[in-house]
Formats: structure tokens, C-alpha cells, sequence
């Protein structure tokens, strides 16, 4: 590997770290911010919902501008939108202005993601040395997603809730450089073109859907902001359909759901990051809000699920050809749904060590199915599809998450302790209803594919794409 080869890959991998740490660390902070800004748990979702919703909205269109104008100056755009965003968070004054910042974060997240991808793969034209490449950037993702909630829970415990957007100045600040000094620079391919009407529709739905779950904990369903919202959220989606289907290059070739398998792979994306997702937002507050534990004590507790996910899902990619992908979808969906019922009987006096266990199981069940419906996603189109169907993917798994944490937070909208429980086991039965009876049957009747599935990454096909 040579120095631009591994200057490369340290950006690239930076890049991806920055954007998993600010999923994650924001989820202790959520008590602190609470007690800074005197706010309540809609305005907390938004804190962490702007971000996801701008990601999620833009990371199909964000690998076209790589294309359109070379992935390395697109990647160092998206160090400067989030480093500069990050600041904002940092030194934000208002709730509002926090979650803008929040909004300017999740543009440069998407700007960053497929980019850095597209930046291996250029920098590792042979096929084996791309593919460990790849695996290390996936470490490097995995690694920040376990030690953000342990890291952030230090920093807001001993520093406060601002330095966990203000560590993002410096891994900007090295990522950047690196990109400049080694990447290599691409050849712009201006034929591609981008389907702004339909990105355009997709931002308006999603904006108007997550307003309208998440102020309907305010107003409740009958106030015209929320009934307004959803009609809104309607006739764009209604609207994104219509020019996907009429556009010769969509940013979401909804052609490729005729495709059972792919459309059960995307769908089981969207009920798999709610229910996780969600619950993780839920447990943040029941944490720190319930039990008045620390954002240090919040963040080593949810350590377990982090790196159970790691392990699992290293061992879900050698099961896929023993078991089977549809088994293992629906062995995943079962214990997952299985852990969430065993933390039913949680409770406001209960002991840490009970929810372990069930929390363990959980995270197993979810880390089973992440790469086994990834690679059905890869498995069920044509190769020269795998890079727009994997991000499809990624795009489907951004939405539920962010629908997770605006349902969930409306069922624990109020903070009063029997309250608060009341909606943490209703989401819990929920997030297993779904699994269980959604989930599992889907993907039973839904996935129509051989025994032997090939055994691929998201980060692979978006490397090769």
C-alpha cells in the first residue's frame, strides 16, 4: 500500500467516523441539553431528527455531485460543510439554532459518506486491495459507533454537552488535510444528471411527515399544523412517485421494487433502524431522565448493545452461506423482537444487570439482519445496479430510524415517571410487534432467492458503483 494509498484511506475513514460519532453522542447529551435550553422531548427529537432527515433526504443525490465534479473535491466540501456545522452546534445559543446546525451537520454527513467511497475505489483499482480497504473503513465506522456513546458520555459529564460537536473541529481539520495532500483527483463525469424535482419532493415528504409525528406530541393530531403536515406529506409523496416514474435518470428507480426480494430487503430495512433507532432514543431518556443517571453512566451502559453489534455482525457475514438468508433474516427479526419482550418488565427501581441480557439479545437479533439484508439487496439486482440499490438501502434505513425516534418520542412525550413508562413499554411492544408480525412474515413470503447469497457489503458495492 502506498503513502497515497493509506493517506486515502485515513480520510476516507475519518470522514466516516465523524458521521457515525455525531448518530451516536447526541443521545447522551439529550438530559444536558434538556436542562440547558428548558426544553421537552419533541424539541429533543429534533435535535437528533434534523440531522438524520437532511442525511438521509440527500445521500442519493450527494454521490451524483461526486460524479458530476469529482469525489475528492465533493469529499472535502462535506469536511468543511460539517467541521463549520459542528461549530455551529458547538457554540449554538438557542434550541433553534441547534437544531438548524443540526440540519447543516446531516448535509455534510451526506456529502461525506458515498464520497469516501467513491475515493477508495479510485485509490484501490485492484479488486483485493479495494476490498480490504473497505474493511478497514468499516472498522473505523463500527469503532466510532461503540466508543460514541462511552466517549460521549465522558466528554458531557466532565467538559459539557458542547465539546461533543466541538471534537469534531480537529478530526475535520486532519480529514481535510489528508484529503488534499493524497487523494487523487477524479475525472468529473458531467453526464450525469440531478433529479432535483424529485429530490426536491423527497425532502418536502420527509420534512412534512417528521413534523407532523413530532409536533402531534404538542398539538395532538387535530391541530391544523399536524393535520396539515401530514396532507402535505401526502401530496409530495404522491408527487416524488410521479416524477421517479417519469424521469430518465431518478435519483430512486422505484422499478427496482418490482423485485420482490429487493423491495422485502428495503422494507425490512425501514422496521429493523425504527425499532432500534427508536429504542435507543427511548433508553437515552430513560437513563438520564428516569433513573438520573449521568451522560457517562448513559454511555457505558448502552456499551454491551454497541459491541455486540460489532461481533454479531462479523458473524453474520460467515453464517449468510450456511444458513441462508431468508432464515437468517427471520432468525434475526425473532430474537430481536425476543429481546425487546424480555425488557417489558423493566422499570424505574430496577437493576442495570436485569436489562443486560435482554438488551444483548436484542442487538444480536438486530446485528444478524444489517448484512444479511444487505447482501440480498446486492443479490437481487444486476451488478451494474448494486451501488444506486445499496444506497436505496442505506436511504430506506436512514428513514425508519428517523421515523423510530419520532413515533417512540411521542409515546414517552411525557417526562411524568408512570407516564414516561407507559409509552417506553408501548414502543417496546411495538418495535417487537413490528418484527415479529410485519418483519418476519415479509421477509418469509418476500425473499425469493437461492440458499447461497453472495456475500458482499454495502461499503463494497458503493466502493465499486
Amino acid at each position: 500500500m502506498s503513502r497515497n494509498q493509506r493517506g486515502t484511506l485515513a480520510a476516507a475513514g475519518l470522514g466516516f467516523v465523524v458521521v457515525l460519532l455525531d448518530v451516536s453522542v447526541v443521545n447522551v447529551a439529550l438530559d444536558a441539553l434538556r436542562g440547558r435550553f428548558a426544553t421537552d422531548v419533541t424539541d429533543l427529537q429534533w435535535v437528533v431528527n434534523a440531522y438524520t432527515l437532511a442525511f438521509a433526504s440527500l445521500l442519493l443525490t450527494t454521490g451524483v455531485l461526486g460524479d458530476r465534479f469529482g469525489a475528492k473535491r465533493v469529499f472535502t466540501a462535506g469536511f468543511t460543510v460539517f467541521t463549520a456545522a459542528s461549530i455551529m452546534c458547538g457554540m449554538a445559543g438557542s434550541l433553534p439554532l441547534l437544531v438548524i446546525a443540526r440540519v447543516v451537520q446531516g448535509i455534510g454527513a451526506a456529502l461525506l459518506v458515498p464520497n469516501s467511497l467513491a475515493m477508495l475505489r479510485q485509490a484501490f483499482p485492484d479488486a483485493e486491495q479495494r476490498s480490504r480497504a473497505v474493511g478497514w473503513w468499516g472498522a473505523a465506522g463500527g469503532i466510532a459507533l461503540a466508543a460514541g456513546p462511552v466517549m460521549g458520555g465522558l466528554l458531557v459529564t466532565h467538559v459539557g454537552w458542547r465539546s461533543i460537536f466541538l471534537l469534531n473541529l480537529s478530526i475535520g481539520i486532519v480529514g481535510a488535510a489528508l484529503t488534499l495532500r493524497h487523494a487523487a483527483a477524479a475525472e468529473p463525469a458531467p453526464g450525469r444528471s440531478i433529479d432535483l424535482p424529485g429530490q426536491l419532493a423527497a425532502i418536502m415528504a420527509l420534512s412534512a411527515l417528521t413534523v407532523c409525528i413530532t409536533e402531534a406530541a404538542h398539538f395532538g393530531f387535530d391541530h391544523p399544523l399536524v393535520y396539515g403536515a401530514l396532507l402535505l406529506a401526502v401530496i409530495f409523496m404522491l408527487a416524488f412517485v410521479w416524477v421517479e416514474w417519469r424521469t430518465t435518470e431518478p435519483m430512486f428507480p422505484l422499478a427496482l421494487f418490482r423485485t420482490a426480494t429487493f423491495a422485502t430487503a428495503s422494507a425490512a430495512g425501514v422496521i429493523v433502524n425504527f425499532a432500534y433507532y427508536g429504542l435507543i432514543f427511548v433508553f437515552s431518556l430513560f437513563f438520564q431522565i428516569e433513573q438520573h443517571l449521568s451522560a457517562q453512566q448513559t454511555g457505558l451502559a448502552f456499551l454491551p448493545m454497541t459491541v455486540v453489534l460489532m461481533a454479531v455482525n462479523i458473524l453474520a457475514a460467515r453464517l449468510l452461506n450456511r444458513v441462508g438468508a431468508k432464515k437468517l433474516m427471520i432468525a434475526g427479526m425473532v430474537i430481536a423482537a425476543s429481546g425487546y419482550l424480555l425488557l417489558l418488565p423493566v422499570s424505574l427501581n430496577g437493576s442495570y444487570r436485569l436489562l443486560i441480557v435482554p438488551m444483548l439479545i436484542a442487538a444480536s437479533g438486530i446485528a444478524l439482519m444489517v448484512p444479511t439484508m444487505t447482501n440480498l439487496t446486492l443479490s437481487s439486482v444486476e451488478a451494474s445496479r448494486s451501488g444506486i440499490a445499496s444506497g436505496m438501502l442505506n436511504a430506506a434505513r436512514q428513514v425508519g430510524g428517523m421515523l423510530g425516534v419520532a413515533v417512540f418520542g411521542f409515546f414517552v412525550r411525557d417526562s411524568r415517571p408512570d407516564a414516561f413508562m407507559q409509552g417506553m413499554h408501548l414502543s417496546l411492544m411495538t418495535a417487537a410487534a413490528l418484527l415479529l408480525l410485519s418483519g418476519s412474515v415479509m421477509c418469509l413470503y418476500g425473499i425469493r432467492l437461492p440458499r447461497a447469497v453472495r456475500v458482499e457489503t454495502a461499503c463494497d458495492a458503493l466502493a465499486s458503483d
